[in-house]
């Protein structure tokens, strides 16, 4: 599963890392990312730019949007086959930014770690998104972030984590057409450039948007 992350980066860096254009008017620091928050996502329909999509994925054929709360993961190994993910899989793909992810230990104290690269750099979950029409007629993107077995170091942990991609399918994630090419992608991100920091239960609240949740413990 993955429930939080972050993405706390300035423009400058995250315009170099996914050779995108940033518009920084948009862009502020978020330290606790919570699903039916809007995001930062690179998506296949603007690969040159960051856009703003809900987290939790409506399905075009919703009736009402409240499904989005529990879409907020699709599993890479069942994603051809549900009806909500299958054709978003195919034809609307996105990354998702982050530069760390939160799991919770189930232990008595339920221990909330904060789970990144080793230098702390930015890195691409994939995604998926779906393009919903409400009452008003307005259109509402929104998007999943895609799970798979965790690697040696998260599993300790939790059993899920999200799909991170390498650098070199970052672009092929957004414009592949084949099938079999996207389900190899997904598989679980190697373990030794990765780390795992204990932190403040203050993650536990999606409000507590600050740089303080970081803090070790």
């Amino acid at each position: 599963m993955c429930g939080r992350f972050s993405f706390a980066i300035k423009a400058r860096i995250i315009e170099e890392r996914f050779d995108i254009e940033v518009d920084e008017r948009l862009l502020f620091p978020r330290y606790n990312c919570a699903p039916s928050q809007k995001l930062a996502v690179i998506s296949n329909a603007d690969p040159g730019g960051l856009s703003y999509y809900r987290w939790g994925l409506i399905p075009v054929w919703a009736k009402d949007s409240a499904i989005g709360n529990k879409m907020i993961n699709a599993k890479a190994e069942t994603i051809t086959e549900k009806p909500s993910f299958r054709q978003p899989f195919r034809k609307r793909r996105c990354l998702v930014p982050a530069d760390s992810f939160y799991e919770w230990q189930k232990d008595p104290l339920k221990t909330p770690y904060r789970i990144m690269m080793l230098d702390e750099s930015p890195f691409a979950m994939a995604g998926i998104w779906d393009a919903w029409i409400n009452e008003a007629g307005e259109e509402i993107r929104s998007f999943s972030v895609l799970t798979t077995m965790s690697n040696h170091l998260v599993s300790g942990i939790h059993h899920r984590m999200p799909v991170i991609l390498s650098r070199e399918n970052e672009k092929k994630w957004l414009a592949e057409t084949d099938e079999n090419l996207l389900l190899e992608m997904m598989g679980p991100f190697e373990t030794a450039p990765m780390k795992a920091i204990k932190i403040s239960h203050l993650v536990n609240a999606p409000v507590n948007d600050r740089p303080e949740i970081w803090q070790a413990v």
